[in-house]
């Protein structure tokens, strides 16, 4: 059982129907990377909490990136919450997706995600940097870079989603990417939907499949120099796991070192 904590609910910042924020005025340890644990009744059992990895970094203000679940038993509820409403955090991060359990020697760090599994890395991104913000809100400059940009060459976030609209941060990942020309790369996919000019069109998955992917990088995903975080959808995970294993790549642990870390969300 968790030990939880009262956290204030300081903003409900919707993306499109079903699918939002939450920034909760509470301080609590941990990891970029790592889950924290959401209630609305302290005392229920199982069935009335669940963990969400968390989208901003160590030091912020904790933020929440929530997909509604039809009829689930916790999401309804905490889209329901705004400003001034009380929920519940675990005092603790938990997880092993951190950069810390990235093993070195990769300089290419390809992060992988569907959905809401985008929160991790967007914590990850942020992280160590000092972000200069323009008058919408979202980072126009990067004054140091992040924990993670000091550490790889080159990064390539592949964010994917059914439809453009479902594409939450990604005005503010853009702007982190342009403020990084050959170091961040952000590689947008939409799936349902004519992409458009600024993304890719089908799953992440046909895309790595056909090569379009990796020739709209302009890199490849290889054993020596790459490592690879997949974070979202299980069935995704899987695909991606099986075409990296073709090519040489294995599941990292912590007794055997590889190329493949992943974070499933159901």
């Amino acid at each position: 059982m968790p030990t939880w904590l009262p956290a204030t609910v300081v903003e409900h910042r919707p993306w499109t129907a079903g699918l939002f924020t939450l920034v909760l005025d509470r301080d609590v340890p941990f990891e970029a990377g790592q889950f924290l644990t959401l209630t609305r009744d302290p005392d229920g059992d199982r069935h009335t909490r669940r963990a969400y990895s968390v989208a901003s970094a160590p030091g912020e203000p904790l933020e929440f990136y929530i997909v509604e679940v039809e009829e689930g038993a916790v999401s309804p509820g905490l889209g329901e919450l705004r400003p001034g409403d009380t929920v519940y955090v675990s005092d603790k991060g938990k997880g092993l997706f951190t950069l810390a359990e990235v093993p070195e020697g990769a300089t290419d760090l390809w992060m992988v995600a569907t959905g809401t599994g985008l929160a991790p890395f967007r914590s990850m991104l942020r992280d160590g940097a000092r972000l200069r913000n323009a008058a919408d809100g979202t980072p126009e400059a990067l004054e140091r870079d992040s924990h993670v940009l000091r550490r790889f060459e080159r990064i390539f976030l592949v964010y994917g989603a059914r439809h453009s609209d479902q594409l939450g941060y990604v005005h503010e990942l853009s702007a982190l990417a342009s403020c990084c020309p050959g170091r961040l790369t952000l590689l947008p996919l939409v799936s349902r939907e004519d992409p458009g000019p600024d993304a890719l069109g089908g799953r992440v998955t046909d895309r790595l499949r056909d090569g379009s992917l990796e020739a709209t990088a302009g890199a490849t995903i290889e054993p020596g120099r790459s490592h690879v975080l997949l974070c979202g959808n299980p069935a995704m995970i899987k695909e991606m796991q099986a075409m990296l294993e073709e090519r040489g790549m294995v599941r990292h642990t912590r007794r055997a070192p590889g190329h493949l870390s992943y974070e499933k969300y159901w």
